[in-house]
């Protein structure tokens, strides 16, 4: 059972990525799925959240109109576009299970993956 995030890289202000996040072991649809993201310096937040029924999703107000989750069950992958980079979106991004109220972590899944680097330059 893992995740494996994947997709991060150094981009400039402005610019675009899509992160994956390939499930194994389990099905992701069967849990509320999201991104977190941990800057140095900072605590682990959530960015955003998709229901398992994939019709609900949620994010934090710093990337509302910018970033997009989505889920593609037959691959069983999680994805994050983040389009509009900004330096201030420089971290770690993560997948995990989460609430999609809150975008806290979910302990119905506690799993977490390695992790990927973006780092948004000005």
């Amino acid at each position: 059972v893992q995740l494996v995030e994947s997709g991060g890289g150094l981009v400039q202000a402005g610019g675009s990525l899509r992160l994956s996040c390939a499930a194994s072991g389990f099905t992701l649809d069967k849990y509320a799925m999201g991104w977190f993201r941990q800057a140095p310096g900072k605590e682990r937040e959530g960015v955003s959240c998709m229901s398992s029924s994939g019709l609900t999703t949620n994010y934090v107000d710093s990337v509302k109109g910018r970033f997009t989750i989505s889920r593609d069950n037959a691959k069983n992958t999680l994805y994050l576009q983040m389009n509009s980079l900004k330096p201030e979106d420089t971290a770690v991004y993560y997948c995990s299970a989460c609430f999609i109220g809150t975008l806290a972590p979910s302990s119905y899944l506690d799993l977490w993956g390695q992790g990927t680097l973006v780092t948004v330059s000005s």
